[in-house]
């Protein structure tokens, strides 16, 4: 049996660390978007028990140190499956750019073999079990506007967001999640409010969605990695209402209420940097 699924890219709206659990693993409050760029994932059954991983990106791991491979694996031991899976994966998100690339496909991974083999599992109990892998798989699962809390597997789904344009920029450089988690300091940073954007998206007020839009981690990306500052002000100063970091960077993206604008920036932004995209959410 065949199935092939979407993986879409997603960029958070906002982004809070309320606090550090006892773990060292950071609690939640964020809100995040799905956006038109997106990995297929196909996967194909074996009767060998082997799970394998390919993909047209040299930059992807093909062993167990891909997130699709793990959640093959993890959906295996948890209904003790002997069946075995082929996995090939066709790259368009930029890999390791704070757009969920890797989570995506994961999620991508949940849901195909939960079909394929007739598990009758819940998208919830889906999320639940996809906190295994990461804290942003259990929202890839969703795919959809929502607030997510709690170490990733809290999930509210939202109200469709009002008629909007992102102009993605992706500077030649990879972050490591882990060492910018490792660099919160919970005394000095800047909460927000997630809430005021969540009420924003109820209203259907673009101006509003775009004014409370925020992300905590951008002060301590952006201190090593001086690009973000640069794609940040070039995106405001090309006419984007807003402009931010995506998760923990280093892809920041730029928000427009109409095509026109948004074709404009990415028209001007294209000679300073070599991955960039013009998105609407889905």
């Amino acid at each position: 049996m065949e199935i092939i699924e979407k993986a879409s890219a997603k960029i958070n709206l906002a982004l809070d660390t309320p606090y550090k659990h006892s773990d060292g693993e950071p609690e939640w409050n964020m809100v995040m978007t799905s956006i038109d760029v997106a990995d297929y994932v196909r996967i194909v059954d074996n009767d060998s028990g082997k799970i394998t991983v390919e993909s047209d990106s040299l930059f992807l791991p093909e062993d167990h140190r891909n997130l699709a491979y793990q959640a093959a694996e993890l959906i295996k031991c948890e209904f003790k499956i002997d069946l075995g899976v082929d996995i090939t994966i066709r790259k368009n998100i930029p890999v390791s750019a704070g757009l969920g690339g890797g989570s995506s496909d994961a999620a991508a991974v949940l849901r195909g073999l939960n079909q394929m083999w007739n598990l009758n599992i819940s998208l919830d109990k889906l999320a639940e079990l996809a906190l295994q892998l990461d804290s942003d798989v259990p929202y890839c699962i969703f795919s959809q506007t929502a607030k997510v809390s709690g170490r990733g597997a809290n999930i509210e789904t939202l109200h469709k967001l009002p008629s909007m344009y992102f102009v993605i920029v992706k500077p030649q450089i990879s972050i490591s999640t882990p060492q910018i988690i490792k660099k919160i300091d919970y005394k000095i940073i800047n909460h927000k409010s997630v809430d005021k954007l969540v009420n924003s998206i109820d209203q259907d007020n673009y101006q509003k969605v775009v004014d409370n839009m925020f992300n905590v981690l951008e002060p301590i990306s952006a201190k090593k990695y001086h690009d973000i500052v640069k794609i940040k002000n070039k995106l405001l100063a090309y006419g984007a209402d807003n402009a931010q970091m995506s998760g923990t960077g280093p892809t920041v993206f730029g928000v427009c209420k109409t095509e026109q604008s948004a074709k404009h920036i990415f028209n001007s932004i294209r000679g300073f940097c070599s991955e960039v995209y013009l998105v609407h959410s889905l």
